[in-house]
């Protein structure tokens, strides 16, 4: 399914979209050395209550998860990558820590993730890992608007990534998202430009690169959730939801300005 949001849909869309990204700043800083993802996960849950929201993702339950996911956010450490389930772990100095939030407000969802290194230690690889994605990132939106193909994205947050030297996995990629977290189109991390859905403008995209240093291959653990990378390199990942408009694309999930 591809939906196309109506201005007042617009609308819920933005209060959505700076609703995950004031939390995930809120997080971040909270997140220091000796923090439990359990900690994590229960303040995640605490805000979106607070704001009369619902987590996408405690009854998800794809295909390929051992669903429901049964947590407010997705934590990942390091090695992992995709779908971190949160579990009893104290953050160390140092860590590569990934928060992804989707969560739904009045009908509408929006969904983003964030890299940062935990501690006062910045690893140079990990601080490459995560420019790498967010200027892929960058890239992606700034190849979207109307009349752009999905392949346009793909190949531009593609480009960024082969450049910097990482492996590109496709099986995990962006989405659009609208009253569900996940609908059509699929937007890869790598494609030709020119391919594709054309974007319309009221289509709402999350599109989200991650990498991992040296290899494309995932394992999943034995939770049923999180991926990692198979050989145990580090990973990082970003996202931004992104709404299509008549002369470009606006970025939902950024913080209210002063958060």
């Amino acid at each position: 399914m591809i939906e196309i949001l109506n201005p007042a849909e617009l609308a819920k869309a933005r209060r959505s979209g700076a609703l995950v990204a004031d939390i995930l700043q809120s997080l971040k800083s909270r997140s220091t050395v000796g923090t439990n993802l359990l900690d994590i996960d229960r303040w995640a849950q605490a805000m979106i209550t607070l704001a009369g929201a619902e987590s996408c993702y405690v009854d998800y339950a794809p295909s390929f998860g051992r669903g429901p996911f049964g947590h407010y956010i997705c934590t990942a450490v390091n090695d992992a990558v995709l779908h971190g389930l949160p579990h009893d772990y104290k953050l160390a100095d140092g860590d590569l820590l990934t928060l992804d939030l989707a969560v739904l407000l009045d009908g509408i969802a929006a969904d983003s993730a964030i890299s940062f290194v935990v501690g006062d230690s910045k690893p140079a690889e990990s601080l490459a890992l995560i420019d790498a994605t967010e200027r892929a990132l960058a890239a992606g939106i700034a190849a979207a608007g109307p009349g752009a193909r999905i392949g346009d994205l793909s190949h531009a947050i593609g480009s960024v990534l082969s450049a910097a030297g990482y492996p590109i996995n496709e099986d995990f990629g962006g989405h659009g998202i609208g009253s569900t977290m996940h609908q059509d189109p699929h937007v890869s991390n790598a494609g030709r430009p020119g391919r594709g859905y054309r974007l319309r403008p009221g289509l709402l995209l999350a599109l989200e690169p991650w990498v991992m240093v040296g290899t494309a291959e995932l394992i999943t653990d034995a939770d049923g959730w999180t991926l990692r990378s198979a050989t145990g390199s580090r990973t990082a990942h970003s996202e931004h939801t992104i709404a299509i408009t008549d002369d470009g694309a606006e970025i939902l999930t950024l913080p209210t300005p002063g958060e």
